[in-house]
């Protein structure tokens, strides 16, 4: 079997319960790549207003704010696979429906908002679920090359998603790609239900509020994690705006429309699995000067739309950005991983993720009413500047400069004469 035969390369694939998760990893992200291109296009054809396309993709991010913390409490008390097929359900159920009322032509603004709530809630819980659930089905020497394989199948799934949805929303429109993101996450339940991995066992019961402060006190007790959570704080929320809030009228006005931004959307997941690629083997010496520095990186996604580079340029660029974010996302996950107890690891996962993007409800909000203020361009530039700038803030704190990896990908350590603090 194939399989067999990429296990003697890739042990991880070895492992029943991942190549079960691989599975999900290859089939949600590809439906979800048709919700990502079809909705911005349903709400352009609706309304052709930036500002409600605004109000649409914050009421997605939303949910973070709270729904993030409550997956994190959960899925360090149940096997977090279960929190994963109730996220995907939900999303598939209100992305299907949305689907149903795009293709009807009963759609109305107040609907996609609602939808895209619940959508938002699905997402939420799913990072500290997917965050959590590798350390129980996998050994520690295989944690790099786990999160490599199964972020590379996410990403391969996207492109593939996007491509395909981007001409599904050209040719036949936006309500179908929503409609088959919907079935596909469905069919994503049984297999999820098929993995073995379980809960962690506990000593004495707790309250959630408890656990709540338990996971807070691990978190803020890491320099090197809160700074970096704090700088992708800033860096998502005017990314979010300037990129994919701004995108897809750029894409529409400039660039042909909704083909080309499918075009730039699987040119980003082209790249990050060629970081996929190069994570299986790259373990940078000091992964966290990485992490920062790509935050400033990425100040280049809104320049290329700002400038108005043609779309080859706009999609070779992203490429490139794709292979240096995902070996960051790998480093990032397993340098987590690794310095964080495991029955504590979703919970601070969800206050990883909820610190990283709490604020992108504001640049989805901020962005469209400023980009009719303004104009696209000096809305994106301002974003970029503030991308560069917070990311250099980022490197003030010593565990950040100089926290290295061990040779072999082992755990990231602070050096003995380094302080732990700034």
């Amino acid at each position: 079997m194939v399989w067999r035969a990429g296990a003697r390369r890739f042990p991880v694939l070895a492992i029943r319960d991942f190549r079960l998760l691989l599975a999900d990893r290859l089939l949600a992200p590809a439906a979800v790549a048709f919700s990502v291109v079809g909705v911005s296009f349903a709400v352009l054809d609706l309304t052709g207003s930036t500002a409600d396309l605004s109000y649409v993709l914050a009421a997605q991010i939303a949910p973070a704010l709270v729904f993030t913390l409550i997956s994190g409490v959960v899925s360090d008390r149940v096997p977090p696979q279960r929190v994963i097929v109730a996220a995907n359900v939900v999303i598939a159920l209100s992305e299907g429906l949305l689907g149903v009322l795009v293709l009807s032509g009963a759609v109305r603004l107040w609907h996609m908002i609602v939808l895209e709530t619940l959508t938002g809630v699905g997402m939420a819980a799913l990072w500290p679920a997917m965050q959590s659930v590798l350390p129980k089905i996998v050994p520690d020497e295989l944690l790099q090359q786990a999160n490599a394989v199964s972020r590379l199948a996410m990403n391969g799934a996207q492109m593939g998603g996007a491509a395909v949805a981007g001409v599904v929303v050209a040719a036949v429109g936006p309500g179908w790609a929503m409609s088959v993101c919907g079935v596909g996450l469905l069919a994503t339940v049984p297999m999820l239900l098929s993995i073995r991995a379980s809960g962690h066992a506990r000593t004495d019961e707790t309250s959630a509020l408890r656990d709540l402060r338990d996971g807070w006190s691990e978190f803020r007790s890491h320099t090197w994690l809160w700074t970096i959570v704090a700088q992708y704080c800033v860096v998502l929320m005017a990314w979010y705006g300037s990129f994919q809030v701004l995108g897809p009228p750029v894409a529409k006005d400039h660039l042909g429309g909704a083909a080309a931004w499918g075009a730039i959307t699987s040119a980003e997941a082209l790249g990050l699995i060629a970081g996929g690629v190069i994570s299986l083997r790259f373990t940078p010496r000091r992964p966290l000067l990485l992490v920062v520095s790509i935050g400033a990186i990425l100040a280049v996604s809104p320049l290329s739309l700002a400038m108005r580079w043609p779309l080859v340029a706009i999609c070779l660029a992203t490429a490139v950005l794709g292979v240096f974010l995902e070996i960051m996302m790998v480093q990032w996950s397993v340098t987590l991983t690794r310095n964080v107890p495991p029955e504590k690891l979703a919970r601070v996962s969800a206050y990883d993720a909820l610190g990283s993007v709490m604020a992108m409800p504001i640049g989805a909000l901020v962005a469209g009413p400023l980009a009719a203020e303004i104009g696209l361009s000096a809305t994106q530039y301002g974003a970029a500047a503030l991308m560069v700038a917070v990311s250099s803030l980022a490197l003030l704190p010593r565990d950040v400069r100089r926290m290295r990896s061990t040779d072999g990908g082992s755990a990231p350590s602070v050096p003995a004469a380094s302080p732990s603090g700034s």
